[in-house]
């Protein structure tokens, strides 16, 4: 069904909603039983990316084909291969988890006997059986995600998407659902597409990852090869007292250091083994008449590159907070 083993093919796809692009003529490939990520902040245009790939919104133009089906043209046989987690919790709180799970099985005309035995397999593997048969109601929200992606399941879905599936989670919580979809990984043979503004998440989950901004990819490639694409292997934080430019042009003539950048009274360095070569940029800092008010080392981070191609942050305070029980992911007034 799949050709030349790809899950996705997408040429060219774009989104308008009125005078704005939310998606803007972007193109990429996913393998089949990939873990592929889309990181970008909000508003960059995941989610309404994720909406034309599961149906749910025609593109303005070009082409994606999932599990083998144009998603324009045959919306129906796409939605039979693919599973679909989306930023809102759509579980029913008035029926117990293994409810849940059993009317969805019915949607998709699973037989009694092969539905139960696929939700039982699903209930153990997510954590639930103690309590599939308790109100939804009374599950916590790490609880209630690990049902909606074991709810998906049921089917047998070739392609799963994973629309930023752990926000509005607490830290443990988020680390919980990590933990599944690495055993998911391993133990059935699926695609996984996730949207996500965490860059730890993308990090650790994902074999490739395509970083977006303003509906355009601007760079992919495993995390990795992304980070070993940008000059230096640290970055090097310096809060510096009476900072001034003579003391940046100091800093960037020394060999090693890439990239300096200024935000206030604060210096963040690109620099080839920040740690052996922290104590040259401190003395230089003093040299130039600047005092160091605090100092910190750490690897290059997927956050370092996006701002190496943006020149901006991804904020984690920038997470919108979606409702537990209200549908999310709609276009806002210009598109997401």
């Amino acid at each position: 069904m799949l050709r030349d083993g790809k899950a996705i093919t997408v040429s060219g796809i774009t989104r308008e909603f009125g005078p704005a692009t939310a998606v803007d003529g972007i193109s990429f490939e996913v393998d089949r039983g990939e873990f592929f990520g889309f990181l970008g902040p909000n508003g960059a245009g995941k989610t309404t990316l994720i909406r034309m790939l599961t149906t749910l919104l025609k593109p303005t133009s070009g082409q994606a084909i999932v599990s083998g089906f144009d998603v324009a043209e045959d919306p129906a046989r796409v939605r039979k291969h693919i599973g679909v987690v989306p930023q809102a919790m759509t579980s029913d709180l008035d029926l117990t988890g293994r409810e849940n799970m059993d009317i969805y099985g019915r949607f998709y005309g699973i037989r009694s006997g092969e539905r139960k035995e696929r939700i039982e397999y699903l209930l153990e593997m997510v954590g639930l059986a103690p309590r599939a048969d308790d109100l939804v109601a009374t599950y916590s929200g790490g609880m209630r995600r690990r049902l909606e992606i074991a709810r998906v399941l049921v089917h047998k879905p070739a392609l799963l998407f994973l629309d930023e599936p752990t926000i509005g989670l607490d830290p443990q919580s988020r680390r919980v659902v990590w933990e599944l979809l690495k055993k998911l990984m391993q133990g059935d043979s699926i695609t996984i597409f996730l949207t996500t503004h965490y860059m730890e998440e993308a990090e650790l989950l994902c074999g490739r990852v395509a970083i977006i901004d303003a509906g355009k990819i601007i760079a992919m490639g495993s995390p990795a090869a992304l980070k070993a694409g940008i000059p230096g292997n640290d970055i090097v934080t310096l809060k510096v007292g009476g900072l001034t430019d003579e003391i940046i042009g100091a800093m960037e003539k020394l060999p090693f250091v890439h990239k300096v950048s200024r935000e206030e009274d604060s210096l963040a360095a690109s620099v080839d083994n920040g740690a052996e070569n922290l104590p040259q940029l401190i003395d230089v800092v003093r040299a130039s008449g600047g005092a160091i008010v605090a100092a910190s080392v750490h690897e290059q981070s997927l956050e370092d590159v996006f701002i190496h191609y943006t020149g901006k942050s991804i904020r984690e305070e920038e997470a919108r907070k979606v409702s537990f029980l209200i549908g999310a992911g709609m276009p806002q007034r210009l598109g997401r």
